[in-house]
């Protein structure tokens, strides 16, 4: 994989901090004039190919793949641009605004026969991986419940009447599209789509700062709560009639889970190899990219247009409707941020 990379947020320089022990071709990095001395750092730092500072230009280069790793409003645009390059797209969580978005995106990459992947860590961590084939030991799951919930740094800002992105309904921002993605993430991997669900959200100026998902999946319910306006510890517990499962990670950064049955026995589920915690996604989407394998992307796109419906319909159910419809459709204009 010729990797280009949109942008210098703080989860590419997360990312950057593994990509030593990933095998690609080349990476390049695209930045902005306002954000020039931090890319060449980077780029620097972390032994980069080529740094960027014009779209088109990247995009004329030699690269196979765009990783989209700006604010959510502009991943639509941004991963159409390089599907019309026919580049393949790698698109930080959430894929897009809305499903509209999204479900554009995905009939492009099919018709131009490219990759579309979302940059979700949870359903590639080893031990969600292995947690799957345990599930049947704690019987039928009556109850689920999911807690990711930590205190903005930009929350202060907000109460203070600076909004950032994050906090900005017109840019798709928001704790549900921000943390409760990888609960919800976690629970469509594992148990598919729902069939009902409700969003109970504590909505400031437009925005929800905080709330709880009920997925209701008629033989058992779930709750995935998320907040940006408080914080509490985390926690997953699945509960079922013979026995339960539970963690205390939160779902970007899994890596253990205990089995607990009825009669006492325990089993402890650990994955813990020193590994990046973006290492495991980003090496499946190297092999994905390398060998075309579009039945495998397929399969996990499908998991993201579920999410993106869920969402979706929470969203409306709570009237939180980020920005204007038909602009987010047609895809929202500006930059890199």
């Amino acid at each position: 994989m010729r990797l280009g990379i949109l942008g210098t947020g703080m989860i590419v320089k997360d990312m950057l901090t593994g990509i030593k022990d990933l095998d690609f071709d080349a990476v390049y990095i695209l930045g902005t004039e306002e954000t020039r001395e931090e890319t060449e750092e980077l780029r620097e730092k972390y032994s980069l190919d080529k740094s960027f500072y014009d779209y088109d230009e990247l995009l004329m280069s030699d690269i196979d793949t765009v990783y989209v790793a700006l604010p959510n409003h502009l991943h639509y645009s941004f991963a159409k641009k390089a599907l019309v390059a026919h580049k393949n797209v790698i698109v930080e969580k959430p894929a897009t605004a809305n499903l509209f978005e999204l479900m554009d995106l995905k009939e492009m990459s099919e018709k131009e026969d490219l990759i579309l992947i979302e940059a979700s860590t949870v359903n590639y961590f080893p031990v969600v991986l292995e947690l799957r084939k345990h599930m049947d030991k704690v019987g039928n799951i009556h109850i689920a419940s999911i807690n990711f919930s930590q205190y903005s740094s930009r929350y202060d800002k907000f109460m203070n009447g600076e909004v950032l992105p994050v906090f900005d309904p017109k840019k798709a921002g928001g704790s549900l599209m921000d943390l409760n993605v990888y609960n919800i993430n976690f629970m469509v991997g594992l148990f598919g789509k729902p069939v009902f669900i409700h969003y109970f959200a504590n909505v400031d100026r437009g925005i929800d700062t905080s709330g709880i998902l009920v997925m209701d999946y008629g033989t058992f319910k779930a709750s995935c709560i998320a907040a940006k306006d408080c914080k509490s510890p985390a926690h997953v517990m699945l509960q079922g009639d013979k026995g339960y499962i539970y963690s205390n990670d939160t779902m970007n950064k899994a890596s253990k889970f205990t089995i607990v049955l009825n009669d006492g026995t325990t089993t402890e589920l650990e994955f813990n190899n020193g590994k990046h915690r973006l290492f495991y996604e980003f090496s499946e989407f190297i092999r994905m990219v390398n060998e075309h394998d579009t039945a495998s992307a397929s399969k996990m796109l499908a998991i993201s247009v579920t999410i993106s419906e869920i969402m979706e319909e929470a969203r409306w159910k709570e009237r939180i409707i980020f920005g204007n419809d038909k602009l987010i459709a047609t895809g929202l204009q500006g930059g890199i941020e």
